[in-house]
């Protein structure tokens, strides 16, 4: 059973990072997004014979941005993007850069707010409810 590490890095340190895990064989699995209170945290995931690690890192709500990762592993284009185009965060030097329109929503942005709308319908009053434990200041619809 493999057990998952996660490192807190700062963004000065994600490239110098992300280029040892590179050396060392690492494949990138996935780069994920969350918005929290006042700050985006990023999550970096990577494997080496079959032993899951991450470097997490926090991005400041207001005007985030990043360097891009793309010139180490090409297939970050996919998640740089997408955090680009549902979470406002300015990705600098994507080897591939679809310049927002990598996604096409109603809502540019849509995950950059920490205020999700709250609603709750007959087919889905679970997921509602989850939005407004999340932003619980909103008020359902």
């Amino acid at each position: 059973m493999s057990q998952e590490q996660i490192e807190l890095i700062t963004i000065d340190a994600l490239l110098e990072k992300v280029r040892a895990k590179k050396s060392q064989g690492c494949r990138l699995v996935q780069i994920s997004a969350t918005q929290l209170p006042g700050q985006i945290e990023l999550t970096y995931s990577f494997d080496l014979n079959s032993q899951l690690s991450n470097l997490r890192l926090s991005l400041p709500g207001e005007e985030p941005h990043l360097p891009s990762i793309s010139s180490i592993y090409l297939c970050a284009i996919l998640y740089e993007n997408e955090i680009h185009d549902l979470f406002g965060v300015q990705v600098a030097g994507i080897a591939i850069d679809f310049k927002g329109k990598f996604y096409k929503t109603a809502i540019k942005f849509p995950f950059a707010s920490a205020k999700i709308p709250c609603a709750s319908s007959a087919a889905a009053p679970a997921a509602g409810a989850a939005a407004c434990a999340i932003n619980p200041d909103a008020t359902p619809k």
